[in-house]
């Protein structure tokens, strides 16, 4: 019994010294395409990125790389819908079956109108035969038609083609349609790319892998087959651990087994 629990004991102590001893393989991007901070710009297909911020979660560190591109932008405008333009509301308004052109048609505030006017009621009046606006003047009161009180509305013509100012910026009619007119402009997007620690990212039309050697630097390597194999490392270092630890266990479990048998008391 005693040679077999030294034997155990030893076998628990070689495999806890490998253990103890071994060193763990770490993701380390030789010679990668790119290591940058905060701040620092990336080139890939003819565009540039910028390394938009990297900060450190409760697991692992992560990043976002943004690029600004001009692009072209459109808004469509329904008919019988309301735009403001000038600080003033508009109705839209299309005619015709195959039309190239369409009516902006200012929207009169008939309240702030009515209720400038001190002579006039401040709502209108309706009648079987129309809208009318109770003006009194002279102790006398008159039913104005709504189409007399009122001013005629401005009207602005625009076909395909045609520019506006509009939202603090130029716009161009580029298309009329019996639903809707769809105004474009040259506008400025931002695209976003989240970068995950240990993670494949596609750049424009490239796949990088990404890691993050510090709370502060990132590394961005197309050698994604490298990578792959640090990975394998690391996946049998750790098999190999895991092994010598049941091997450390099970010697202990078997000597301590060896030992209470030793001293069980003989039947005979």
């Amino acid at each position: 019994m005693a040679v077999y629990a030294t034997l155990f004991i030893l076998i628990a102590g070689v495999a806890g010294v490998l253990t103890a001893t071994a060193e763990s393989p770490e993701i380390a991007l030789e010679n990668p395409d790119f290591e940058v901070s905060e701040g620092d710009p990336i080139d890939v297909d003819g565009q540039t990125y910028t390394v938009a911020g990297i900060s450190e979660g409760e697991e692992s560190v992560s990043g976002t790389l943004e690029r600004e591109f001009q692009t072209q932008m459109s808004e469509s405008w329904a008919n019988e819908s309301t735009v403001t333009i000038d600080d003033t509301e508009w109705r839209v308004e299309i005619t015709g079956e195959d039309p190239s052109s369409f009516t902006l048609v200012e929207v009169l505030d008939r309240q702030a109108i009515l209720e400038s006017d001190d002579s006039a009621d401040n709502e209108t009046v309706t009648r079987d035969d129309g809208e009318y606006v109770a003006v009194t003047e002279g102790g006398e009161t008159t039913l104005v038609p709504v189409e007399e009180y009122f001013p005629a509305p401005d009207e602005r013509a625009l076909s395909t083609g045609d520019t506006i100012e509009y939202q603090d910026r130029t716009v161009t009619v580029d298309e009329v349609t019996t639903d809707q007119a769809v105004v474009v402009w040259e506008g400025t997007q931002t695209e976003t790319i989240d970068v995950a620690q240990d993670s494949t990212v596609t750049v424009g039309e490239t796949e990088f892998v990404a890691h993050y050697p510090d709370a502060s630097t990132l590394t961005l390597s197309t050698d994604i087959a490298a990578y792959e194999a640090q990975v394998d490392q690391i996946d049998q270092h750790q098999r190999y651990t895991n092994g010598l630890t049941r091997v450390i266990v099970l010697s202990i479990l078997s000597t301590l087994l060896l030992a209470a048998t030793a001293f069980m008391p003989s039947r005979y």
